[in-house]
């Protein structure tokens, strides 16, 4: 299990404030809750982009909210992908690969594309990728440095209804493939049915519940 602790932040309308959340080191764990409840704050903070004192993340035998940013090995999927417009898909992925002193002959890079299906827009530059190959190509750029955690922020909602069927499919297959347990913000419904194995709700800024999901229901054993 996996212990956040002393999150608290002031943001003068609204406050933030998880004094202790616990969460498997495996499967997909839902943070959902209506908009501005502080999903997207909690995220952040994980990460480190929003900086709060005597916050704690305790994962195995390490600390990573005491981490810098760079040493946390955290998969990031944000809602709008984040990819540099003027890069390929390949040197979106390999720029992630440079930043991490990864050499490809080390890396998953050919497993990754032939698992996320990017054979055909790794030449493509971001700007020109499709809503699902953009998707695929972040999420191959979170993935390629083997994360502790992978974190993901709405990563479906902009997609066609069409394409959000298949690419949680796809989502689904390569986080257990992977084996890499999953923080997935959302507020969709069909996300917590296709992927969730345990769902925090979140209202107001604090953790309201955290239990174990089980096919369409959610069991009533809190963890």
């Amino acid at each position: 299990m996996s212990l956040i602790k002393n999150i608290y932040r002031n943001y003068g309308d609204f406050i933030l404030d998880i004094p202790s959340w616990e969460i498997p080191d495996e499967g997909v764990t839902v943070l959902s809750g209506p908009s501005g409840s502080g999903k997207t704050s909690l995220l952040r903070t994980l990460i480190g982009l929003e900086k709060v004192s005597h916050a704690q993340w305790l994962y195995k035998n390490l600390d990573l909210a005491a981490l810098p940013i760079g040493e946390r090995q955290l998969g990031v999927v944000f809602q709008s992908y984040e990819l540099f417009p003027h890069m390929t898909a390949n040197e979106n992925i390999k720029f992630a690969m440079e930043a991490r002193k990864i050499q490809k002959s080390n890396s998953n890079f050919d497993r990754l594309v032939q698992a996320l299906q990017l054979e055909k827009c790794l030449r493509t530059k971001a700007t020109r990728l499709s809503g699902g190959e953009k998707q695929r190509v972040a999420l191959a750029r979170a993935l390629i440095g083997n994360p502790r955690w992978l974190l993901l922020d709405e990563p479906f909602s902009s997609l066609d209804e069409d394409l959000k069927f298949e690419a949680r499919l796809l989502v689904k297959s390569v986080i257990k493939e992977w084996k890499v347990p999953t923080i997935l913000v959302t507020h969709d419904t069909r996300d917590i049915e296709s992927l969730a194995t345990t769902v925090s709700k979140m209202q107001s800024g604090k953790i309201i519940s955290t239990q174990l999901f089980s096919g369409t229901s959610i069991n009533n054993t809190h963890l």
